[in-house]
């Protein structure tokens, strides 16, 4: 098995075993009276990830893509990348989510990345989405969906700021 297999089922395995995390979290925080928004454009983020994944793919296998030469730095960038993801995960507790989900009488969370960044993990998610393909030298799938990632992103975070301004409405 390739390296390009290896790495895209780890990966598989890793957003998969998120999900299962976030399923958890989920029932936990609608315990607590959680609300959701935006149900309409997590769809739209899921078929994106989706897509992502398709089009890595599709790239690397169409276009036989190789390994890029600076695959070592473009690795340990994504390493670190997980760093801060797993860092902001593990602040957030069972408050992190894929989804928009606001719990009741709860504050925003300011410790671990989120006491030095307000959005830790997207951060790491655009870091992600434009530095996975470019290990593979899927140039067009970095293009693409960094710019799609940005898109989506400005649009969720504008709604989550809303959303958890019912938090703290100062």
């Amino acid at each position: 098995m390739s390296l390009f297999w290896i790495f895209i089922v780890i990966l598989i395995i890793q957003r998969l075993s998120e999900l299962i995390l976030a399923k958890r979290n989920e029932k936990h925080v609608r315990s607590l009276g959680a609300r959701e928004y935006d149900a309409e454009g997590y769809k739209v983020i899921v078929l994106m990830h989706i897509g992502f994944f398709v089009s890595l793919i599709a790239e690397y296998i169409l276009l036989g893509r190789t390994l890029n030469p600076y695959w070592l730095p473009l690795i340990i960038l994504f390493l670190l990348t997980q760093l801060l993801r797993y860092w902001a995960i593990s602040a957030l507790g069972y408050y992190w989510n894929t989804k928009i989900l606001v719990t009741p009488g709860s504050s925003a969370i300011t410790r671990g990345p989120y006491k030095y960044l307000k959005h830790p993990n997207y951060i790491a998610v655009v870091v992600e989405i434009a530095v996975i393909p470019l290990i593979f030298s899927c140039y067009i799938t970095a293009v693409i969906f960094t710019i799609l990632n940005l898109i989506v992103l400005k649009r969720r975070i504008k709604i989550e700021e809303k959303a958890l301004s019912i938090l703290n409405p100062n």
